[in-house]
């Protein structure tokens, strides 16, 4: 086999908007540092996605020393802090799980909302929240930010050449919106990893991510289609749900860089003390 690289490196602060390419980044257990820390939430907690708002695509992050920094079309810069601080009394939903938030602010709820067209606010999760993965896919007591289920989201570019070879038209892997990207295997390769090492940080493969319309979304232009969902479901479907990428938890912490060497094999999640 050839030699499998990590070659790319994507964290989304705010869930839902869009991301930021990365060269190195920091492998945390509760995911690559500042991903899905934020998250929009309307006045009842629930969580705002591209699912029913596909413009949130158009909604640019950066991240700038401590500061969050948010942009979209016809708006200035809004300024955050990275790490906002106060108390997670704020009950925000995502999916099934609820958990404290800190509220950031009326300065990011006013701008949100003006953007979104409805009425909209920021909440962070501080280091110390808890929101458990799933149960049914870990033997230990793994925690999660925002992101749907897992902390880390694997796709392969072997993968999406050979869903795009069936599509009229291709797309990018950012509507697939994961955090590592790796090149050099082929296609559909990663449904038989258990797990691999990056650097120092061993990842473990522990579902196969389902997809919903979020993918339909065009991450440029907001525009929703019915691709590559809709393919994807002619070759990638099993028990009604459409599978691309694969959710990973990690073990232990390190840098990793975009260009290394990833390694398959490395000993099995269930061995794990």
């Amino acid at each position: 086999m050839s030699t499998i690289t990590l070659s790319g490196l994507f964290v989304y602060p705010v869930k839902g908007a869009r991301g930021i390419t990365l060269d190195r980044a920091r492998a945390l257990g509760l995911g690559i540092e500042h991903d899905r820390r934020f998250m929009i939430v309307d006045p009842d907690g629930e969580f705002l996605t591209q699912r029913e708002h596909p413009e949130m695509a158009l909604l640019e992050t950066a991240i700038e020393g401590d500061t969050l920094v948010l942009r979209a079309k016809g708006h200035g810069p809004l300024r955050l802090p990275l790490r906002p601080e106060g108390p997670t009394d704020r009950r925000v939903r995502v999916w099934s799980d609820k958990c404290g938030a800190v509220f950031v602010g009326d300065e990011a709820a006013a701008y949100l909302s003006d953007v979104l067209g409805r009425r909209a606010e920021l909440v962070y999760m501080p280091d110390d929240a808890t929101r458990r993965v799933d149960g049914r896919y870990v033997n230990r007591k793994e925690r999660v930010a925002f992101a749907d289920g897992f902390p880390y989201l694997l796709a392969s570019e072997g993968s999406l050449a050979d869903l795009n070879a069936r599509l009229r038209e291709g797309v990018l892997m950012d509507r697939f919106r994961p955090n590592l990207v790796v090149r050099g295997a082929p296609p559909w390769a990663e449904d038989a990893w258990t797990s691999l090492s990056i650097g120092s940080v061993v990842f473990h493969l522990r579902k196969p991510c389902s997809r919903c319309s979020v993918i339909t979304v065009d991450q440029a232009t907001g525009v929703r289609g019915k691709d590559p969902l809709a393919t994807l479901a002619t070759f990638r479907a099993r028990a009604n749900r459409v599978y691309f990428g694969w959710n990973m938890v990690a073990e232990g912490e390190g840098e990793i860089c975009v260009g290394d060497v990833v390694t398959l094999g490395a000993r099995s999640y269930d061995e794990v003390g």
